[in-house]
């Protein structure tokens, strides 16, 4: 089964934002960097997908004007076999994500990227409904601390653990860097 890997949402703005703290960052960085690289060494390409959106203003880290619509530094350098730059949730709206893997006979797709819950898991959710086979690499997938509707914090790991209960067996398999670079 042909196979690509999708690094979302990879990017400076999330800097720039302000629940943002490096806790957890260079585990995280240390995980999708080595994805990116096995990936690369097993011929699997390797698609960059970018969010950029709300008003092109030089103060939202999401517009272009702002710079940050870049990778985020400690990222390995990659040529990206293609690059897509979404303004929604999910990579495959609007973008031409869908077009490029049908044309290139994917049906495999590793998702991997900022954030875990948000656009990780709704491009795996949107992605399985059209019909892709999705691995969904947690360990390579980061986010932040969130305050719930009580005021109490939802931790980081909390989150992933949500997000890995309800797409393993519905939407994708669960898998490390190194199964997935198995599989």
């Amino acid at each position: 089964m042909s196979a690509c890997l999708l690094v979302i949402d990879v990017q400076e703005s999330f800097r720039h934002r302000p629940f943002f703290t490096p806790a957890g960052l260079p585990e995280y960085l240390a995980a999708q960097n080595a994805l990116i690289a096995g990936c690369i060494a097993r011929h699997i390409p390797v698609l960059r997908v970018f969010h950029a959106d709300g008003p092109e203003t030089s103060d939202n880290p999401f517009s272009h004007t702002s710079g940050q619509v870049r990778p985020l530094d400690g990222l390995a350098d990659f040529e990206a076999a293609a690059t897509f730059t979404k303004s929604r949730h999910s990579a495959l709206v609007g973008t031409g994500l869908d077009v490029w893997l049908v044309r290139h006979g994917i049906r495999r797709l590793i998702v991997s990227g900022i954030r875990t819950e948000q656009c990780c898991e709704t491009t795996t959710r949107h992605a399985s409904d059209l019909g892709w086979s999705v691995d969904f690499v947690t360990e390579a997938t980061h986010t932040w601390d969130m305050v719930q509707p009580d005021g109490q914090t939802l931790r980081a790991a909390d989150i992933k653990a949500r997000t890995d209960t309800v797409l393993q067996g519905r939407f994708a398999t669960l898998r490390t860097v190194a199964q997935a670079l198995q599989a």
